[in-house]
């Protein structure tokens, strides 16, 4: 198994595959009475987030804890990043403290790879900017293959502000190299330059995709992200890129609708889809422990 995980592309479809192999054998621990493992035990586990964040963040506790490795939460709000410390002295501090693993989450993007460089323990990208979030496409996958039984072959629609969104990078790697046909959907100036040379079709139609998609992903509008107008309104937006029931209804039977979270309700996803039963939107959530237990053993050599 890799030192690191960085990027999607870190992973070929061995190694991804036994992360979704290592994630149910996890997920079977979920109905004990007992959840915990001790094959972490004494090893250190720092949650290192420089951006807001309510499931990666409290994922990865919950994952480390059940493998009973001792956890440190790093919020940037409150520390000595507040005071001006740079990343890399963060990152020795760490380092003298005995950080066996660090899971960052960071504005700019790239910042996981700089800190690989300074840390000698494993390093897990949990999002840098809008470049990568390879454990959300690993649960993505995971709950993809749960619910329709293959990753191979399936025809995954990507729906949204992919200009901005780390899952889809993400997403769009590995999906590719499990074997599945990527096609991303957006408006032209929510698709980023040299999106062609990505691993996926492209289209400006969403209804044109529906018809042939075993899996939607719909991303989220990252305002935050945004500091000039990407499309007319947010009324035109959802009429042209939003889920709705009348979409849904296209969807073939068996189909499934995905969403990384936090949702726009009632922009890219309407309420009705959002709760329907074809929603994974809570199974991944539960899901992103299982694949993150997984990443966290297999990283730091949890051997059985």
């Amino acid at each position: 198994m890799i030192k690191h995980l960085l990027s999607a592309a870190d992973l070929d479809a061995a190694a991804a595959t036994l992360v979704l192999d290592t994630a149910a054998e996890m997920a079977s621990l979920a109905g004990r009475e007992v959840k915990k493992l001790p094959a972490l035990r004494g090893r250190t586990v720092v949650n290192l987030f420089y951006e807001d964040s309510t499931r990666t963040r409290i994922s990865f506790e919950a994952a480390a804890k059940r493998l009973s490795a001792d956890v440190i939460n790093f919020s940037a709000k409150g520390s000595s990043v507040s005071k001006g410390e740079s990343l890399k002295d963060t990152a020795l501090t760490l380092q003298a403290m005995g950080a066996d693993a660090v899971v960052i989450r960071h504005p700019a993007s790239g910042a996981p790879h700089r800190l690989a460089n300074w840390v000698e323990g494993s390093v897990v990208n949990a999002g840098d900017g809008t470049h990568e979030h390879p454990t959300q496409a690993l649960l993505d996958a995971y709950t993809m293959r749960s619910r329709l039984k293959r990753l191979a072959g399936l025809n995954v629609a990507i729906v949204g502000d992919v200009l901005h969104s780390r899952v889809a990078r993400s997403n769009v790697q590995l999906l590719h190299t499990l074997g599945a046909k990527v096609t991303l959907v957006a408006p032209p100036t929510l698709l980023p330059v040299g999106v062609g040379a990505w691993p996926a079709a492209t289209s400006y139609d969403l209804d044109a995709v529906v018809p042939d998609s075993d899996v939607v992903m719909m991303l989220r509008v990252q305002r935050e992200r945004m500091n000039q107008a990407y499309f007319p309104s947010e009324r035109e937006y959802a009429r042209r890129y939003g889920f709705d029931v009348p979409r849904m209804r296209r969807l073939p039977e068996h189909a499934i609708v995905m969403h990384p979270g936090p949702m726009n309700r009632g922009m890219e996803i309407a309420p009705e889809v959002a709760d329907s039963p074809r929603s994974t939107i809570v199974e991944q959530v539960a899901n992103g422990v299982s694949v993150r237990m997984a990443v966290l053993y297999l990283l730091l050599g949890g051997k059985a």
